[in-house]
């Protein structure tokens, strides 16, 4: 059984979509599977085009790290333990926006949200994220 099927993935992104719109901030929105797999996107009209890998990559980081995004922005700096981070796996996000979706205690998948600010970013995740659990 699919742990995050479609239907639930594109209710996240359309919880996203209507943050986003209450905010005024038209966004990228990526949500993956628990192996970092894309399972629904929607860019909004007017989001920046260069948020469209932003938006996956904070998705996949999440997953790949188990973490939201934000939790690595300071232990990748210069001197830092994890510096260098964004360098691998493809390149990862090391900035807000990208959150776990847990269900039932088990993480089942990410979105990774992209083209506001790093607090609209986290804020519209957010929203996306509070339908799963």
């Amino acid at each position: 059984m699919n742990r995050l099927p479609l239907k639930t993935a594109t209710e996240v992104v359309e919880a996203a979509i209507a943050k986003a719109d209450e905010i005024g901030q038209p966004m990228n929105i990526a949500v993956v599977d628990d192996g970092g797999h894309l399972v629904a996107f929607a860019r909004m009209d007017g989001a920046i085009k260069a948020s469209i890998d932003i938006s996956i990559r904070k998705a996949r980081t999440s997953i790949m790290m188990n973490l939201p995004t934000s939790a690595l922005t300071d232990v990748a700096q210069p001197g830092a333990e994890l510096y260098g981070l964004e360098q691998l796996s493809g390149g990862m996000v090391l900035f807000g926006g990208g959150l776990l979706l847990q269900s039932g205690g088990e993480v089942v998948g990410a979105i990774g949200v992209s083209a506001g600010s790093v607090e609209q970013d986290v804020q519209v995740a957010e929203a996306g994220a509070a339908v799963v659990g």
